[in-house]
């Protein structure tokens, strides 16, 4: 039965795709995201309600991990056409306040709902019935759920707010890139330097790696913007990398093996170690 629902994900998420290849306009790619989206969620709760789930744990799979994801693609479609319609015209210094105010305004949402946050950031499952059957939903759980309260067909207690979690956080990563490039225009101007090295590798693979170090905040103490350490990459291996923030969303929605990449370079190293201790 999950891998029924994770292909309504999955399917959802290659009609995106496919039309985001074709389409650089970033408010034509939402418009056309949110209307599928909003087209995929109407056919999934009919197919929800007019099927049964075999078990607790096939609803709480779904309410928990499949539901939260779809909807939460619409919550970061919607804010990034919002943003991107209100964004300021005038100065950088304006339109990076801009960013860093809307950044501070999703923050809130966290800090607000630290509690369930935790509970979704932990991985934590001791309240999952409670949290995502339906027949358990209570209005007292969480107040924030009073949206999806008034459809107790296709709602529970929380998909609702794991949803946002998920939709705030793209939308930060959006907006911290957004303010990346800023800083890129006025503060890292972009030295060629030719470099006798060249990635041979996957530049998915790269953009993995060059993510993992940005967030371990081992350079300059985590000062370091993300278009600097892409830089710094980019010419010392001779590549390319596009759009890594698109790139970074795909390697986030990854099914299974979220670290493929890292897991790889982990592996050879222990099979050199183990080599040379035989």
């Amino acid at each position: 039965m999950k891998n029924k629902y994770e292909k309504i994900l999955l399917d959802l998420e290659r009609k995106m795709k496919t039309f985001e290849l074709k389409n650089k306009d970033i408010l034509k790619v939402t418009e056309f995201n949110l209307t599928t989206i909003e087209n995929c969620l109407k056919k999934t709760r009919e197919k929800i309600i007019a099927e049964e789930f075999y078990s607790d744990q096939d609803e709480i799979f779904f309410f928990k991990q499949i539901k939260p994801k779809i909807f939460a693609k619409f919550i970061y479609n919607f804010n990034v056409l919002n943003i991107e319609n209100k964004r300021p015209k005038g100065s950088i210094k304006g339109q990076k306040k801009y960013f860093e105010n809307e950044i501070e305004k999703l923050q809130a949402y966290f800090i607000e709902h630290h509690i369930f946050y935790k509970y979704f950031r932990g991985g934590e499952t001791y309240s999952d019935q409670q949290y995502f059957l339906r027949k358990n939903k209570s209005v007292k759980i969480h107040l924030d759920c009073l949206g999806s309260y008034l459809d107790g067909e296709f709602a529970t207690s929380l998909d609702s707010t794991f949803a946002k979690f998920i939709g705030y956080e793209l939308t930060i990563e959006y907006l911290k890139f957004e303010l990346s490039k800023l800083s890129g225009q006025s503060l890292y101007p972009v030295i060629p330097v030719k470099s006798k090295l060249t990635w041979t590798g996957s530049k998915i693979g790269l953009i993995e790696l060059i993510y993992a170090i940005y967030n371990s905040k081992v350079i300059n103490y985590g000062e370091t913007e993300i278009k600097e350490l892409a830089a710094f990459f980019e010419q010392s291996f001779n590549i390319d990398l596009g759009d890594y923030y698109r790139a970074y969303i795909e390697i986030k929605n990854r099914k299974t093996n979220i670290t493929k990449f890292l897991d790889f370079l982990k592996e050879n190293f222990l099979q050199r170690i183990l080599k040379f201790d035989e």
